[in-house]
């Protein structure tokens, strides 16, 4: 297969455009400025609202005025992540892709089909001029991926339709009915350095080479988190050696993923250095077979390096504790059936960046029950505020509760039986979606989610399967010829 030969060709025509623009998250200007053009140059009617958000409004085709009006909804940015070996600039590069099998992937860099193929859709559609279809409304929100920015500016009204189908999901054949709301808790231990000591080896550890992915999506799959890895080791040492000192510890990019990477900068007495050595290499081995089954390529490394300040005792000591104590994962699955028992409740620690005198720690906490959520954010803060640093929460954004008596669901059931032969999935998903917010906002609008399938976003490994795209834009295309009227 080359990429000619990509069905629908509309609709991967518009990826390919997309993936020209630069739009990582908070930086959508251009993407923005595209999307406004695009519209206009199209004569349809669009609007940018003072968030950055666009809706691109299309009138029925003849015939089909009287039907209810569909929103269909993607965000325009991405997740800029790349191979540490790779160079690229994410605010004025391309992303390269190319085809592997039946997959489309990137070269070195994320995909951006989170959720770019989800904004291709809209375009192509809003573009054919031979597709049946009433009143649409195409909107495209900014700034999902670091906080659903986008949709928490929105204001109501500025979407007027009855349905909305979310086009952010993951898994072809899952139609999703609800989400997990979510919070960030910010950990900041602020220290004074002292002198590199006397009679002290410096070594610099690190790791990569992890699978990582969504911090929502794939936390059930119960991959390897370098922080967590890290910190173990150094908890593991500080037990054997009283005089280990850190002088650094950076790994993790973003909130919403599970960190591939890391490394730490320590200072041991010259007479144990070949002991942890040692006990590093120990340490690789068990880990590696531990995660055998979802990390298969992880790189070890460790080596002298220049000395440095470090740390003062007490709070390095603090902070690997209670990286060491965190709860970190599935914390609770759910016990409503019809959600057909995923995860309900968990805690991801993101990143962690030592400078300017503070080892700063970020972590997500996820849950479709809200007060469990702010249990969890109590959890990990009470951790970190025993250890003595400063603990803030982010405002978060809400679930997405499920709707029992939901025509869309229904719609869209039906249309995916009657053109592939089978039941689709009707789930939940443990990820935020902006369909949490919408809910607030607008408490009438129904709305299901679903998409193509997409594996490792979030990660320079994410991929799109290129058969699932045709099945997604075919099965939008009957629901939309089965809209009732009004």
């Amino acid at each position: 297969m080359n990429k000619s030969e990509l069905k629908p060709a509309s609709v991967f025509q518009q990826f390919a455009k997309i993936n020209e623009i630069p739009r990582p998250s908070k930086r959508e200007e251009k993407m923005i400025e595209y999307l406004r053009n695009w519209g206009k140059s199209h004569s349809l009617d669009t609007q940018v609202d003072e968030t950055g958000n666009v809706i691109i409004r299309k009138s029925a085709t003849p015939g089909m005025e009287n039907v209810k009006t569909v929103i269909l909804q993607s965000h325009m940015d991405m997740v800029c992540d790349k191979l540490v070996d790779v160079e690229f600039d994410f605010d004025n590069d391309p992303i390269k892709t190319y085809i592997d099998g039946e997959w489309l992937t990137a070269e070195g860099t994320t995909l951006g089909a989170d959720d770019g193929i989800g904004c291709a859709i809209e375009l192509a559609l809003l573009e054919a001029d031979d597709i049946p279809h009433g009143p649409i409304e195409c909107v495209f929100t900014r700034d999902e991926e670091t906080g659903l920015t986008g949709a928490e500016g929105m204001k109501a009204g500025f979407m007027t339709g009855d349905y909305l189908i979310n086009l952010d999901s993951e898994d072809e054949g899952e139609i999703f009915v609800s989400c997990a709301g979510g919070r960030n808790t910010t950990c900041t231990f602020s220290f004074s350095t002292e002198p590199s000591p006397q009679g002290y080896f410096f070594l610099k550890a690190q790791l990569k080479g992890l699978v990582g992915g969504h911090s929502g999506d794939d936390i059930n799959k119960q991959r390897a988190n370098a922080i967590k890895l890290l910190g173990r080791f150094l908890f593991n040492e500080m037990q054997k050696y009283d005089g280990l000192r850190l002088s650094q510890f950076n790994s993790g990019k973003m909130h919403n993923a599970i960190p591939r990477d890391g490394m730490f900068v320590i200072a041991v007495p010259s007479a144990v250095k070949e002991n942890v050595k040692a006990d590093w290499n120990i340490f690789a081995s068990d880990v590696e077979e531990e995660f055998h089954v979802t990390d298969t390529n992880m790189v070890w490394s460790m080596e002298s390096t220049d000395a440095m300040p470090v740390i003062e005792a007490s709070v390095a000591r603090n902070f690997v504790y209670s990286i060491q104590a965190v709860d970190n994962g599935i914390y609770a699955i759910c016990q409503d059936p019809a959600l057909g028992g995923m995860v309900e409740t968990s805690s991801n620690i993101a990143s962690v960046e030592t400078k300017d005198g503070e080892i700063v720690i970020v972590s997500s906490q996820r849950s479709n029950v809200m007060s469990n959520l702010d249990n969890m954010c109590s959890t990990v803060g009470a951790c970190f505020s025993l250890a003595g640093a400063k603990v803030v929460h982010s405002d978060g954004y809400p679930a997405w509760k499920m709707r029992s008596d939901s025509d869309l669901q229904r719609i869209v059931k039906d249309s995916y039986v009657r053109l592939f032969g089978k039941e689709p999935v009707i789930r939940g998903i443990h990820a935020g979606l902006e369909c949490g917010l919408f809910s607030e906002r607008y408490p009438n609008l129904d709305m299901v989610s679903f998409g193509p399938t997409l594996r490792y976003v979030h990660t320079p490994e994410e991929r799109l399967l290129i058969p699932t795209v045709e099945m997604v834009w075919n099965h939008l295309l009957d629901i939309l010829k089965n809209i009732p009227q009004k």
